[in-house]
């Protein structure tokens, strides 16, 4: 089963999360081999998507934000776009757009940032909106200066934390086709909160105060677990390996707390949002076309299909509203 597991270093201005995600990530995998023609993902796209589902259940399990978290990277390579989506409860799901070949050892920057036009998003999309609030978001480039393209995901979401939140953190990632795991360290704020959720955060922390050496100190052992480490050990093994040293404080779970699992947003409901959203002629043209409307999920893999009268009733309904309000996708 998925799990997480949360803890504190006592007496340290230092806080840490576990995940480990097995039929939640085995899910997603099955759901695209088996969607359509385009089969498995390549390894290096896998290894990519795992270590985003992993850093985005990680960062929801961090900040207890009710709504939707979605980490997100595009550019100019063969990987176009991979988004990761973690619900409030754990619900998890993700997907990878890819055009053209991927070399079988193809690092970050050679899926996703060729000419430095790559990026990072997170986006924070609150369950129930107030009227005219929007979803927060930040977005980073792909180049640490600039210049320098990172071949990882845990340099680029540390470095994302720090200029983006202000906060300190050390992750570590790794997936293959059975997990998807990961471990991140993070120095509390001086004052405040992290500002992930859109609340103001620290300004950052004093490189020569006790309370940084502390974190380096911690930060400097969790760098040292290996990927296969991370995959193949247990969490209690792994915790008690790194920081046998250290006071750790456990957070045990309640028995009716969220566990990651795969789960898709996807409905009928919206997909006639969409329609709609596209316009009765755009709609009546694909439906002259192809004889009918279909709509598949890239999450999923399921299809919604719309016949003549299906349409024709999309559109009647929404006349009959009194006020229209903006289109959903």
């Amino acid at each position: 089963m998925s799990e997480i597991h949360k803890f504190l270093f006592d007496g340290l201005p230092v806080r840490g999360v576990l995940v480990r995600l097995t039929g939640a990530w085995t899910e997603i995998l099955r759901r695209h081999a088996t969607a359509g023609s385009a089969g498995a993902y390549a390894q290096p796209v896998q290894d990519l998507l795992g270590q985003m589902v992993a850093a985005a259940t990680l960062m929801q399990s961090n900040i207890k934000f009710n709504g939707a978290l979605l980490l997100q990277v595009f550019g100019d390579g063969p990987v176009r776009l991979a988004v990761a989506e973690v619900q409030s409860d754990f619900g998890v799901r993700a997907t990878a757009k890819v055009v053209g070949q991927v070399a079988p050892e193809a690092r970050l920057s050679e899926l996703v940032n060729l000419n430095h036009q790559g990026k990072c998003a997170i986006t924070l999309d609150p369950e129930d909106r107030l009227p005219g609030q929007q979803a927060y978001q930040g977005v980073v480039p792909l180049s640490l200066d600039g210049h320098e393209k990172p071949d990882t995901l845990s340099a680029v979401l540390e470095h994302y934390m720090l200029q983006s939140e202000q906060l300190h953190t050390t992750l570590v990632l790794a997936a293959d086709a059975r997990v998807a795991a990961g471990l991140l360290i993070q120095r509390l704020p001086l004052q405040g909160e992290g500002n992930l959720a859109g609340r103001s955060g620290a300004e950052g922390a004093d490189e020569g105060d006790d309370g940084h050496e502390d974190y380096r100190r911690v930060a400097m052992l969790a760098a040292s677990l290996k990927q296969e480490e991370l995959l193949g050990l247990d969490a209690d093994t792994i915790l008690r390996r790194l920081f046998w040293q250290e006071k750790l404080l456990r957070f045990e779970p309640a028995v009716d707390d969220p566990v990651p699992h795969f789960s898709c947003t996807c409905s009928r409901e919206r997909v006639e949002k969409m329609l709609l959203g596209l316009g009765e002629a755009e709609v009546q043209g694909i439906l002259a076309e192809r004889g009918e409307v279909e709509v598949g999920c890239e999450f999923c893999g399921a299809h919604e299909r719309f016949d003549a009268i299906d349409v024709a009733q999309i559109f009647k309904a929404a006349v009959k509203l009194p006020t229209a309000g903006p289109a959903l996708h």
